[in-house]
């Protein structure tokens, strides 16, 4: 089994600080502190992401206005609100990198399982969407639950997958806006987080405890991703 957490979930990215660190918590006396990060994608839309950071890597942000490079994970927390229980999703920063030494602005990749069935289905406009749930192991018996999203091809191949399969997958981190409707008369605008995949692959545990890749065509293509918002998937999300 592969007990090596750090590769089952890698985030490459960079963007602008937007709102200034914030003190959130502390773990065993290390403070630990939330901001937004606003990066670009190709089409000029822009992603708002959260992210959380030690108050050892701060001083490292010299400037909050310039690029910043993070180099972490996507972690997801249960949040209680009204007797409710919320998913929320940050990038963990763990190191604090130049942003002209990436190449990327906005990268994940994870290994982990799907842990709820996959939910396939298709726009007003014929575009096939497949929405899955992963769960990544990390170390102290600890995981993190990912919502990921699946376009064309890449969404076929996901809706057959089923709870329990293990996958390794590749995309990058994207927000969205969406209405939720209070009550009758209240509607309030949240804001969701999740994987958007343009790369996923099963992974097969073979006899031996190694690891072997099915050697399936389909599961190797890369799919365009919509920059365009769309119904919100039934499993998710962060929302802050």
């Amino acid at each position: 089994m592969n007990n090596n957490y750090e590769k089952n979930n890698q985030v490459v990215i960079k963007g602008n600080i937007y709102s200034e660190p914030i003190y959130s918590h502390s773990v065993m006396g290390e403070g630990f502190y939330e901001f937004v990060l606003s990066v670009k994608r190709l089409s000029a839309e822009v992603d708002y992401l959260p992210v959380t950071i030690s108050e050892r890597l701060l001083p490292e942000i010299k400037d909050t206005k310039s690029e910043v490079g993070i180099i972490g994970q996507l972690r997801s927390y249960n949040k209680q609100e009204n007797d409710k229980s919320r998913l929320i999703l940050t990038i963990f920063a763990r190191e604090i990198v130049d942003s002209e030494s990436l190449n990327i602005s906005n990268q994940i990749n994870i290994t982990g399982y799907i842990c709820k069935e996959p939910i396939y289905r298709t726009t007003p406009f014929g575009r096939e969407i497949t929405d899955i749930l992963v769960a990544v192991n990390r170390a102290y018996n600890k995981s993190d639950y990912l919502p990921c999203i699946a376009w064309g091809r890449n969404a076929r191949f996901a809706g057959d997958l089923e709870t329990g399969d293990k996958v390794e997958l590749t995309g990058r981190i994207q927000s969205r806006t969406y209405q939720k409707k209070i009550d009758e008369n209240s509607v309030v605008t949240k804001t969701a987080y999740e994987v958007s995949i343009s790369s996923i692959m099963s992974v097969v545990d073979s006899d031996n405890g190694g690891e072997h890749m099915k050697d399936d065509e389909e599961t190797k293509s890369t799919t365009e991703i919509e920059d365009e918002l769309f119904t919100e998937p039934d499993v998710h999300i962060s929302t802050r």
